[in-house]
């Protein structure tokens, strides 16, 4: 679960700095008042940590899982 959130949030902020990138928009420092809000540099730490999270990512075994089939 952790895992998911953390991709979210670092898709987010993929997200964001495409924006910047291509239209010179920084939809999260809009939404949340500037980007010297509390909000905004709150948000900006948070996904930040979620993409030192989803490092750990590149690093871990892959669980296989095996689906069960029954015959029909």
């Amino acid at each position: 679960m952790l895992d998911r959130i953390a991709l979210i949030l670092v898709i987010i902020g993929a997200l964001d700095w495409g924006s910047v990138g291509i239209f010179n928009l920084d939809f999260v420092s809009w939404a949340f008042g500037g980007s010297q809000s509390a909000a905004s540099r709150v948000l900006f730490t948070i996904i930040a940590i979620a993409g030192i999270w989803c490092i750990s990512l590149l690093f871990r075994d892959r669980e296989i899982v095996h689906e069960e089939r029954r015959p029909a």
